[in-house]
């Protein structure tokens, strides 16, 4: 079985790490932490939500945040954008490209944006459009493609639908997100084989949870199906306010120390990962839940002989 030769890392720390923080984190923070992910050698880097600050008030300075940060020469800064309110907002900012988000459960979808799953596809229509004349780039969420926490199991054709529903209207890629964290290998690849029935492989990509720990072995068994895509958040950063109990994402130093050791290529340093997460958990008040982070960290304290 031949596993992808390089993977595509998006790192989400900066909006989705961040986005449910209690206290605020100051925008020089929002933007150091980019400039440290883009310099450890991420090639995308989310940078922020262009939403109402009603709902996240974590990223009511997404303007100030998109039009400060320094934009290194092969790296994309994708923000998230709801509506074409958001987009209009994100496309004054100076954003090259932009993601919309939808849900595989009607539960879900009008718990976190207030609509059905048919209804915020037709939003996100005007927006893919107007993308499309600016030739600003469009990526798509899909939330709880491997559970719901009000529906409970989600079908793998609910999943393909509405991915195809995204690829169709002119997304590159389809980011399929396990938001509550409660998938396993053998049914993620289920999903991704139904996905792929829809759109293909190279552009689906994977943003698993680890709730349950399995977030790495979901990764692994994408990277079984030719998967070369992931989202990550630095030291495990974030979660979901829709979903209790939903731990965050998947550490992007815990995927990179994987992928090193399978021969995989990330252009990612993991040294300078690892001291990112730090310093932001260090900001925040926090140990950082990689435990590759951990371990490495706790070999460099020890005294050498």
């Amino acid at each position: 079985m031949s596993l992808p030769a390089k993977v595509r890392i998006v790192e989400v720390g900066p909006r989705d790490g961040l986005q449910n923080e209690k206290c605020e984190v100051p925008t020089a923070v929002k933007l150091e932490l980019i400039e440290r992910l883009a310099g450890a050698g991420l090639r995308a880097v989310e940078a922020t939500a262009f939403v109402s600050p009603k709902w996240i008030p974590q990223m009511a300075d997404h303007t100030e945040v998109l039009e400060r940060l320094r934009r290194r020469p092969g790296v994309s800064y994708p923000v998230l954008t709801p509506n074409l309110k958001g987009f209009e907002a994100a496309r004054a900012a100076g954003a090259t490209e932009v993601a919309i988000f939808g849900a595989a459960s009607e539960a879900f979808s009008k718990k976190n944006i207030n609509c059905s799953i048919a209804e915020s596809l037709e939003r996100f229509i005007p927006v893919v459009q107007a993308a499309k004349k600016s030739k600003i780039r469009v990526r798509g969420y899909i939330s709880c493609v491997l559970g719901c926490p009000y529906e409970g199991e989600v079908k793998p054709e609910k999943v393909a639908e509405v991915a195809a529903a995204l690829y169709d209207m002119g997304c590159y890629e389809v980011s399929l997100g396990d938001t509550i964290g409660v998938g396993t290998p053998a049914r993620t690849q289920r999903m991704i084989e139904a996905c792929a029935k829809r759109v293909p492989l190279g552009h689906l990509a994977g943003h698993y949870h680890d709730t349950y720990g399995q977030a790495l072995a979901n990764i692994y068994a994408s990277l079984e199906l030719g998967v070369a895509t992931f989202d990550s958040s630095v030291a495990g950063l974030g979660g979901c306010p829709y979903a209790a109990g939903a731990s965050g994402n998947v550490a992007t130093e815990d995927v990179v120390y994987m992928l090193n050791g399978l021969g995989i290529e990330t252009g990612a340093d993991l040294d300078k990962l690892v001291d990112a997460g730090q310093w932001i958990c260090s900001v925040l008040g926090r140990e950082p839940s990689s435990k590759a982070a951990r371990a490495i960290a706790a070999k460099r304290s020890r005294p050498q002989a």
